[in-house]
């Protein structure tokens, strides 16, 4: 612990920033490889969803929204690995920002594509990332979607009453 006057310790701070109103929580981007023919991404591309992760995390802990963590971090992988395998873009944006109580998760590629949930069977290995983000969403008192042009995805997650001003 620091030391105050005459020798006392004083405690160390663990408050938390307040929660703005409405602002932004984070921009992230990130370069990729392009990808072309079903080629898989690029480990050190695949990596860097694991980075965004626990930038996430830091920064909805500095936010106060500790709460939203496993959701947000879930709903954020699922949209930057979508984009990373599906779009062939060469750069993605992650962007949360809390507006009218609910935080919202946006994930950019700028590449038109129609992001949709589509029924899957009980054996098949892919295909279920956007059916969690929606129960997600839902369980959340969110929504999700995409732009219509399809290069923005984004999903809203209710922030707990006592999280908000």
């Amino acid at each position: 612990m620091p030391r105050g006057p005459a020798g006392t310790t004083t405690p160390v701070s663990t408050r938390r920033t307040a929660l703005l109103v409405d602002g932004e929580v984070m921009n992230e981007r990130i370069a990729v490889a392009p990808r072309h023919g079903g080629c898989p991404p690029l480990p050190q591309d695949a990596a860097q969803v694991g980075v965004l992760r626990r930038i996430t995390a830091a920064k909805l802990r500095h936010h106060g929204l500790d709460a939203l963590i496993g959701d947000a971090l879930l709903i954020s992988s699922e949209l930057l690995t979508n984009a990373l395998l599906h779009s062939g873009t060469t750069e993605i944006t992650l962007n949360l920002a809390v507006q009218d109580g609910c935080l919202r998760i946006t994930v950019i590629d700028g590449m038109p594509c129609r992001a949709e949930h589509r029924k899957v069977d009980d054996e098949a290995e892919t295909g279920r990332g956007l059916g969690l983000i929606e129960a997600l969403a839902e369980q959340g008192g969110g929504v999700w979607g995409t732009s219509e042009d399809g290069a923005t995805t984004w999903c809203t997650l209710r922030v707990p009453a006592e999280h908000r001003q």
